[in-house]
C-alpha cells in the first residue's frame, strides 16, 4: 500500500523520506515489508501522498468510503434546507 500511494502521488522515495524526517532506506524497508510501520508514519505518509480515500477504501471497503462520501455530501444540502426552514 505504501508504495501505491507514493506511486499514485508521483513521489520518489527520498520525496517520502524529506517529507516524514527519515532515510530513504528507511522508506524502501518499509514499502518492501522489513521495517514495521507505526500508526502516526502510516497516517503522515497517507496525508504527505493525498491518499485519505484510496487508504479508507483499502482499510474499510469501497462501499463504507462511498456510503460515506455521499452521506457527507448531502448533509450540507439537508442543513441549508434546514436553515431555509426556520
Amino acid at each position: 500500500m505504501l508504495k501505491f500511494f507514493r506511486k499514485k502521488a508521483k513521489m520518489t522515495q527520498e520525496d517520502i523520506a524529506y517529507e516524514l524526517n527519515m532515510t530513504q532506506s528507511t522508506v524502501s524497508k518499509m514499502e518492501s515489508g522489513r521495517h514495521i510501520i507505526d500508526i502516526q508514519t502510516f497516517m503522515n505518509w497517507v496525508r504527505v501522498t493525498n491518499s485519505e480515500i484510496h487508504a479508507a477504501s483499502m482499510m474499510f471497503g469501497t462501499d463504507l468510503v462511498n456510503n460515506a462520501m455521499q452521506l457527507m455530501q448531502a448533509v450540507p444540502m439537508y442543513i441549508g434546507g434546514f436553515v431555509l426552514w426556520i
